[in-house]
């Protein structure tokens, strides 16, 4: 075990009674990248995807707020980044990291900042269509397994970037994700999307959240996306759902009540080698973890779960700031303080990673 392995799991095993300490600056750059995929599911049909990189910066530089909302009244507080660092020298691990249905990398930024300050590079996209700075669209809540795609478009790119590239260790690359974002980072790892399971699940559950349109797209509905399903071009994509995505290298899955699991076919869950870890709110709504969470636990060989009580879904987001508590009602549904669910997260992924990277 080395020293950081060991350090990573005393704060792990030390949660609920502290918090972790903070490590060292961390820089924050941007970068496009292009794929066909992105036109597809992009309300304008750019084929650009934005991607967010964080890491371990080098020297003294001062670190700004990483704020979402208007800048005089933030609705959220993200953690905080010096924009566009040098990189702390050497060759880091690697963790790709993808949002929810309707979220940024920015909103995830409380989780990726505090990797990158553990000594990780983070990768993270806006995905095309499902993400809360453009249009939603039909196209991207069902080209789910595209959301692999972006990640290894977004890791190539880094490798390629001639800034970023020669700190990537690309021998120790992990994948993290919430909400749709864990249907992704398990994708990344080698597990096939099924969308005549989802159906058919859903049409014998009509009442599970995992089956209902999400409030970021209200007409996303279960008839209106069988309905979409028939339309020739997106029955033609659809025939790929069950491609094989899998990212080569990645080692290791953290997710974040994860979503879609009834989306997912089961077998492909059974036979993948990946440790995952899935941490996951008792009183998640959204993502109800019993289809979900929990069923994942059970189907994979190498699964860990840590349930946490009180906590529901969008406690994982960013920290909400005193006009989010007023304004976003996301925030209002919170009841467990969300520092304390953040720590355990931040806690829990940082043991995962170094035991398996």
């Amino acid at each position: 075990m080395t020293a950081r392995t060991l350090l990573l799991a005393l704060a792990a095993a030390s949660l609920g009674v502290c918090t972790l300490a903070r490590a060292g600056t961390v820089g924050e750059t941007h970068r496009v990248a292009h794929t066909p995929s992105a036109a597809l599911r992009d309300a304008q049909h750019r084929d650009e995807l934005r991607i967010t990189v964080w890491y371990p910066a080098a020297g003294n530089v001062a670190e700004t707020p990483l704020q979402i909302g208007p800048p005089d009244h933030p609705v959220f507080d993200a953690g905080s980044a010096a924009a566009d660092a040098p990189f702390a020298p050497g060759r880091h691990p690697v963790i790709l990291l993808s949002h929810g249905f309707g979220g940024t990398a920015r909103i995830m930024a409380w989780f990726g900042t505090a990797l990158a300050r553990a000594g990780d590079v983070v990768i993270a996209v806006d995905h095309p269509g499902t993400n809360g700075r453009d249009p939603m669209t039909m196209t991207g809540g069902l080209l789910v397994w595209d959301r692999a795609v972006d990640l290894r478009v977004a890791l190539d790119a880094a490798k390629d970037d001639a800034l970023i590239g020669p700190h990537l260790d690309a021998q120790r690359v992990g994948v993290a994700g919430f909400s749709m974002g864990g249907l992704a980072a398990l994708v990344s790892a080698g597990a096939r999307v099924d969308i005549d399971h989802y159906i058919q699940f859903c049409r014998s559950h009509a009442t599970d959240a995992t089956c209902a349109a999400q409030a970021e797209a209200p007409d996303q509905t279960l008839a209106a996306r069988e309905q979409a399903l028939k339309a020739p071009a997106m029955a033609a994509l659809a025939k790929h759902a069950g491609d094989d995505y899998a990212i080569p290298g990645v080692r290791a899955v953290f997710v974040m009540a994860p979503g879609g699991i009834e989306a997912m076919a089961p077998a492909s869950l059974h036979t993948l080698d990946t440790p995952v870890s899935i941490l996951l709110g008792e009183a998640d709504p959204v993502a109800p973890p019993a289809s979900n969470g929990k069923l994942a636990a059970t189907l994979l060989p190498h699964a860990t779960l840590k349930a946490l009580p009180g906590v529901g879904h969008y406690d994982f987001l960013a920290d909400c700031t005193a006009q989010g508590q007023q304004q976003e009602p996301i925030c209002q549904h919170i009841r467990v303080p969300q520092q304390r669910t953040h720590a355990t997260a931040i806690a829990t992924a940082e043991a995962f990673f170094a035991g398996h990277l």
